[in-house]
């Protein structure tokens, strides 16, 4: 505001997806007062109030969207392939410095809102105190902190290693006291080298005093899961989210389980299936021979991730509502390219806009956060992606960025390394 006046923004294009769905809006409009939309509509309907000051930008034959949400991200991760493992070694200070790097590039690639799933001891919500001090730019940060396991389970290098229903309670209400946004909890094993990926972690009265002590906080809880049986335990418990969503049994194979679909659609619980990240790999072994897998084992990575897309396509069938969070920077996966996650749900059998919905209306619902981001809405956060062409179409043009909005305000990506 350089007058005392409210100072109003009217973004124009050729179209609009509000994320909800609906039809592509045509020669479209949207004004934003201050922080928030106030409308949404055409180029004829939509105008500042009589006398304001007002900023108009006509994007041409460019495409509005909502700012992307990405429902699952480390951002203490390198995305080079080491093993977390490995990657907690790092000091603190380093991986904070990583971090800031990591918000930085998925923000200047359109996505507004990520939620982390787990980081070193306080690394993460040092990120958010530089944030808030306007230090580091990035997407608004719905945090856990350290993810709650067992004794050597997945992650328990980062988190709260917890043993009976009184520790699991008491992890709870210490991670609230540091400031997370909600609990997120390994229901299994998983790359983690002590841990056992197919066998459920925590035993059910401990996971529900998990779920039970969260939600008396008015916050939710998302399971890392890479069997049919976690997945099970994590229903009896009542989680909200379901991470990966492996239908896998005790003995390794792959099994679709129709009942414990049926329960998660029954119980309303989100699934992200994090399906990007192999796709993300399957296409760099690809591009780089020299980094190349033999031709056996290359194979088996592309049949595990068919086999992944046919359950989840089976699951989307039978109900269950599936939301986009990449896992990045996990293993090979480096932030800023959310989209191959998105990419990856159109491969798995849904249309672009539903895609496109997964990682925006349904993310954020997923993070309980759609009340202010995930469709453009008068009342909601001005958080505004424009990007050339028409991703309705086209899902790769969701790659081609031409400005971001958070909370109203342009986002300077001239400095993006």
């Amino acid at each position: 505001m350089s007058d005392g006046a409210t100072q109003f923004t009217i973004l124009k294009a050729a179209r609009l997806i509000d994320g909800s769905g609906g039809p592509v809006a045509e020669q479209a409009a949207i004004l934003l007062e201050g922080e928030t939309i106030k409308r949404v509509g055409t180029k004829e309907t939509v105008q500042a109030p009589e006398g304001a000051s007002v900023l108009e930008v006509d994007y041409g034959a460019a495409t509005i969207l909502p700012g992307l949400v990405d429902c699952h991200v480390h951002v203490n991760g390198i995305g080079d392939g080491r093993a977390g493992d490995e990657l907690v070694t790092l000091p603190d200070e380093v991986l904070t410095v990583q971090s800031a790097q990591n918000v930085r590039r998925h923000l200047f690639s359109g996505v507004t809102t990520v939620r982390d799933c787990g980081g070193k001891n306080r690394t993460t919500f040092h990120l958010r105190d530089a944030v808030e001090m306007g230090i580091v730019p990035s997407p608004r940060l719905i945090l856990a902190g350290r993810p709650v396991a067992i004794i050597g389970g997945h992650l328990s290098y980062f988190g709260i290693q917890a043993t009976g229903a009184t520790e699991c309670r008491a992890a709870v209400r210490q991670l609230i006291k540091e400031g997370a946004d909600f609990i997120k909890v390994t229901a299994t094993g998983g790359s983690t080298r002590t841990s056992h990926p197919l066998v459920p972690s925590f035993n059910v009265d401990e996971f529900s005093a998990i779920c039970d002590e969260t939600h008396k906080f008015g916050k939710h809880v998302a399971a890392h899961c890479t069997s049919s049986g976690g997945m099970e335990n994590a229903l009896e418990a009542g989680v909200d989210t379901i991470i990966h969503g492996l239908h896998r049994d005790a003995d390794g194979s792959d099994s679709y389980r129709p009942d414990i679909a049926d329960r998660i659609a029954e119980a309303g619980v989100f699934v992200n299936p994090t399906l990007g990240q192999s796709v993300a790999r399957i296409r760099q072994l690809e591009d780089d021979p020299s980094r190349a897998l033999d031709t056996e084992d290359l194979d088996a990575m592309r049949r595990g991730s068919e086999t992944r897309m046919d359950h989840v396509a089976r699951m989307r069938d039978a109900g269950v509502v599936m939301v986009a969070g990449s896992d990045s920077a996990w293993s090979n996966y480096e932030m800023g390219d959310f989209q191959t996650e998105i990419e990856s749900h159109g491969m798995a059998g849904m249309s672009n806009m539903e895609a496109i919905v997964s990682a925006t209306r349904d993310s954020a619902a997923s993070c309980w956060a759609d009340d202010s981001v995930g469709t453009l809405e008068a009342g909601k956060q001005g958080d505004v992606l424009v990007v050339d062409g028409d991703p309705s179409r086209e899902l790769g043009d969701l790659r081609r960025v031409v400005d971001v909005y958070l909370a109203g305000s342009r986002v300077d990506r001239r400095d993006l390394i």
